[in-house]
């Protein structure tokens, strides 16, 4: 491969410096606060800020391929569709009739990509880490779900008023919470519980299989916080993600507890069922959000994500080869051409119209190529290990990705940077366990 030709050149003149210097000998930990800072960062920075430790991670990675010995790029199957997705977003770039501003989110998927880059080429070497990794969001998730379970018992101002109330009784309607993600929104946050609730889950396995009965306890109680927070956030795309990863743990975790636990195995899935029916029959609140879900025209809220629709439709077939170029201040510009009055919108609200609006048809089939062949890695590795600390650690990534993509048919919090670094950390896990590192 070209690149690991340039980075053998590269180590071979600066082997001298490598050898006396301990930055380079020790650089990867430095690598790692930063990859864990971007974490901590989302849960309370802005957008733009957040990112600029993401960067200083790709610069340490970048001078660790110069002039560490022996390092190098390898692509798994399913990177050979990101790199296609990557040049097709390039040349939408220079497709774009507003290329300043296309140029401004190509900067950050660059950085987005970038980071994946980075998060890989650091767990390869270091898969001993991947629970300090996976446990530190875990911890940012959990951090988060306890202040929306405090939120949830105060009279917050409202932020989103997309919320149908028309027909329903001032007690059924949901105060919703919204945690510390900037912006304010429950949308994002909703989807970034559910995105991490995963890896919650998770560490409640890693620590069973560990025998730790006090740590799994306490991630068990964290977990339930989670999902109450999730139902309060009042975020229906966030309701159904919800459901999905629930029935992926029962049935991942089927492998493991099928044979020797059978009833309790049922028990649980019974009582966990049971659960959510009882809170959906007995809070009225909750059981009218999410009956809204399949309102269709009659909620206002689905029925602007319609027209959304219909209009990012129309931008598609004027631009279905190449796109309008990526980035939402770009889509926006160019909505305004298409929306109905009254109905203006920041994007899509569906990630595969907005890929598809963005960058064009073929660029949309890198992705779901990407994707699909991703998940096909994931589960043969889940069905055929028996390393069962890895089958946790692939289980609990590819089970928020889905989560993650299962919500951007409704809704395109995907694109914030809270969800991204998170997405692409799960996508870097299962890329270096997936390959044969097993270091």
């Amino acid at each position: 491969m070209m690149f690991n030709r340039l980075f053998n050149f590269s180590q071979s003149k600066f082997g001298y410096l490598y050898e006396n210097s301990l930055f380079l000998q020790n650089i990867d930990k430095f690598i790692l606060p930063f990859i864990l800072l971007t974490f901590l960062s989302s849960t309370f920075m802005s957008s733009d800020s957040i990112g600029f430790f993401a960067l200083i991670a790709m610069f340490l990675t970048f001078v660790k391929l110069l002039t560490k010995p022996n390092e190098s790029v390898e692509f798994k199957n399913f990177e050979v569709w990101l790199v296609a997705y990557f040049m097709l977003v390039i040349v939408s770039l220079f497709g774009s009739t507003l290329f300043e501003l296309s140029l401004k989110g190509f900067f950050k998927t660059f950085v987005y990509f970038g980071f994946y880059f980075s998060v890989v080429q650091y767990l390869k070497n270091n898969l001993k880490m991947i629970p300090v990794v996976l446990g530190t969001l875990a911890l940012c998730v959990g951090g988060e779900s306890v202040v929306g379970f405090l939120q949830s018992f105060l009279h917050l101002d409202e932020i989103s008023t997309w919320q149908d109330k028309s027909g329903l009784n001032p007690e059924d309607i949901l105060s919703r919470v919204y945690g510390t993600l900037k912006p304010l929104n429950p949308n994002l946050y909703g989807g970034y519980l559910v995105g991490g609730l995963s890896s919650i889950i998770g560490a409640v396995f890693y620590f069973l299989n560990r025998k730790m009965i006090k740590a799994a306890g306490v991630s068990a109680i964290v977990m339930l916080i989670s999902i109450y927070a999730i139902l309060q956030t009042g975020c229906r795309g966030a309701y159904l993600s919800m459901m999905l990863i629930v029935g992926c743990v029962f049935i991942l975790s089927a492998k493991f507890f099928w044979k020797a636990y059978k009833k309790i195995y049922l028990s649980v899935i019974s009582s966990v069922i049971f659960v959510f029916f009882t809170a959906m029959m007995f809070v009225g609140a909750l059981r009218h959000r999410f009956l809204s879900i399949f309102a269709m025209r009659n909620d206002s809220s689905n029925s602007f994500r319609f027209n959304v629709y219909h209009s990012a439709i129309e931008m598609f077939k004027d631009n279905w080869i190449l796109g309008i170029g990526v980035g939402n201040k770009n889509f926006r510009e160019i909505y305004g051409l298409y929306m109905k009055t009254g109905f203006d919108a920041l994007s899509a609200y569906n990630i595969y119209l907005e890929t598809a609006v963005e960058s064009g048809i073929f660029a949309l089939l890198a992705f779901l190529g990407f994707l699909f062949t991703l998940s096909q890695n994931a589960v043969k590795y889940i069905l055929n290990s028996n390393n069962i600390e890895k089958v946790i650690f692939v289980s609990v990534s590819i089970i928020a990705i889905w989560s993650i993509m299962f919500h951007g048919l409704v809704d395109t919090i995907y694109f914030r940077p809270q969800l991204q670094f998170m997405f692409w950390t799960f996508v870097a896990v299962i890329s270096v366990l997936v390959s044969g590192n097993e270091k």
